[in-house]
This record gives structure tokens, C-alpha cells and sequence, in this order.
């Protein structure tokens, strides 16, 4: 049993967690700001809707990932070349139906925290929680697998940004007439974050991108190529600063201080590897940084 535990540990990928946890921070960040700034709003963070929302998308994470490792091996798509870390099934630790069952157990958690949250603001988060479900089988399985056909990013953008985002404002404050202009800035910090989710899709697309090629995983940076991908998450970390200037247009409290330093410095640093690492092993350092990175520019939106 402990052997099974270490493993859907190994499986569950740890360094991209912080992707869906930030995206519920930065939704509540976007209501503490707004309640700051307009207190005739009467709406203030529920810290417990906002952890019952972290561990569910965390769960849905999970279970995205452990079924990505166990459909991954079913296809192939896991040989001796990998550079990433340890796949569990195709690594032989377990089984892919052992894993598949995992995955759903985390499913079933990930609704069972949902409860909450459909008490607070009623079977609108069913209609926003039941894709987030299906996606999180349907990225790697299913009749048309969004990561074999190019759309990863995209389906990290609407999930790991838009709708955890704007979902989490929601749970909070729920919906009516004059909420308009908090769920615009919402949509705007929704982007950023799936932008800088992004950039860990991109690294780790990069790195696999020789290994993924032989195995019909087509992904943006086998159809893109090694400089062109690494281009594209260069702008992916790079776009969420240029457009701070227009987010604080809708987002109160918004601007330039020493609390961006740190996101500056990682950022740069990612960057830098970028352009220099190696497309193997090397890179599963970048993941590590471009997390933090995250975790910082939320931090420095937060206090800034």
C-alpha cells in the first residue's frame, strides 16, 4: 500500500500543482481588491468556499494527471527516451487500470469538496465543474485527446485560467446586476494565469518534443518546432507583464512596486534557460521556476 501511495505521489506531479491553486488565490484576490476599493459591494473572501475550491481543483488536477500517465503508456507515448520524470505505469509500478481507478477516486473527491460550493451558490457550479470533470479524462483520452492534436495550451488557458479564475470569483460572490465590471477584470487575471500556466505546458512539451514526435503525440511543439515553441512560451511569460498597465484599468489597487521584484528576478532567470537549456532532462528544472514564477506574480498582484 505505502509502495501504491509513493507512487500516485510520483504520478499526481507536484511542480504543476501550484497551476490550479494560484488560479483560485488569484480569483480571490480579485474579490479582496474589490471589496477593498468599493465596500458599498457588501462582498468579502469566504475562506472556507475558498478552500473547498482549492482542494477540488486540485483534486481534478490529480486525476488529469494520473489519467495522463496511465492513457500515455496505453498509446505508446511513454518509451525509454523519456526525459521527464518517472512515469508509474509505463515505468511498470502499476498497472494502467490501478491508475485509471486513482484518477476517478480523485474525481469523486474533487466533487465530494464540491458540495460546499454547490450549497452556496446553487447547480451553477455543477454547469461550470461537470468540463472541468470531462476535460480532465478527455486531455489525453477519449475518441479526440486534446494533448495529441495541439491543443494543450489552449485547454490549459480556458481551464488553469478563465474558469478557475472566474469560477472562484463566482463561488464567492455569486452572480447579479452590477457585478459586471469585477468579472471583467476577473476574465483579464483568468488570462494571465492560463498564460502562465502555459509557459509549464510549453517547458515540458519542449523538452518531450523528440520523443512525442515518434509516438503521434502531436503536440504545439512538435507542429512548431524547438525555436518556435521556446518563442512561444517566451511570450507567455512575457505577455502577463505587458499588459499590467491595462489590467489596472479594471482591477483596483493594481500597480508598480518592490513586491514584483521577485517575480522580475524569476522570470528573467526562466527566460535565460530558455533560450539556453537543452531539450532534455535539464528543463524539468524550468517546470520548478516557471511554478514559482506563478506563485510570485500572484503574490506581487496581490500586494501591489
Amino acid at each position: 500500500m505505502m509502495r501504491s501511495l509513493q507512487s500516485i505521489f510520483l504520478a499526481a506531479r507536484q511542480k504543476t500543482l501550484p497551476a490550479g491553486l494560484a488560479a483560485v488565490w488569484a480569483g480571490c484576490v480579485v474579490v479582496h481588491k474589490f471589496a477593498a476599493a468599493c465596500p458599498q459591494l457588501h462582498i468579502a473572501v469566504h475562506y472556507d468556499l475558498a478552500a473547498f475550491t482549492a482542494l477540488s481543483c486540485m483534486c481534478i488536477q490529480i486525476a488529469c494527471n494520473l489519467f495522463n500517465d496511465a492513457l500515455d503508456a496505453g498509446r505508446h507515448a511513454d518509451t525509454e527516451r523519456r526525459q521527464g520524470p518517472l512515469r508509474i505505469t509505463a515505468g511498470g509500478r502499476m498497472s494502467a487500470r490501478s491508475v485509471k481507478l486513482w484518477g476517478g477516486f480523485f474525481l469523486l473527491l474533487a466533487c465530494v469538496a464540491a458540495i460546499p460550493l454547490i450549497q452556496a451558490q446553487g447547480a451553477a457550479v455543477i454547469l461550470i465543474g461537470l468540463p472541468c470533470l470531462i476535460c480532465a479524462y478527455a486531455y489525453t483520452g477519449g475518441p479526440f485527446p486534446i494533448a495529441y492534436h495541439g491543443l494543450g495550451e489552449l485547454f490549459v488557458l480556458l481551464f488553469f485560467g478563465v474558469v478557475a479564475v472566474a469560477g472562484a470569483v463566482f463561488v464567492q460572490i455569486g452572480w447579479q446586476p452590477g457585478y459586471e465590471f469585477i468579472y471583467i477584470a476577473a476574465l483579464m487575471v483568468g488570462i494571465i494565469c492560463g498564460l502562465l500556466s502555459c509557459v509549464l505546458i510549453e517547458v515540458n512539451n519542449i523538452r518531450d518534443r523528440a520523443e512525442d514526435a515518434t509516438t503521434g503525440k502531436r503536440t504545439l511543439a512538435v507542429r512548431l518546432g524547438d525555436s518556435r515553441a521556446r518563442g512561444l512560451a517566451m511570450a507567455f511569460l512575457v505577455a502577463p507583464y505587458a499588459v499590467l498597465h491595462q489590467l489596472a484599468r479594471v482591477l483596483p489597487g493594481v500597480g508598480w512596486n518592490w513586491c514584483w521584484l521577485p517575480a522580475f528576478l524569476v522570470g528573467g532567470i526562466i527566460l535565460q534557460r530558455l533560450m539556453r537549456c537543452p531539450a532534455d532532462r535539464r528543463m524539468n528544472v524550468l517546470l520548478g521556476l516557471a511554478s514559482m514564477h506563478l506563485v510570485l506574480y500572484i503574490l506581487a498582484l496581490m500586494l501591489g
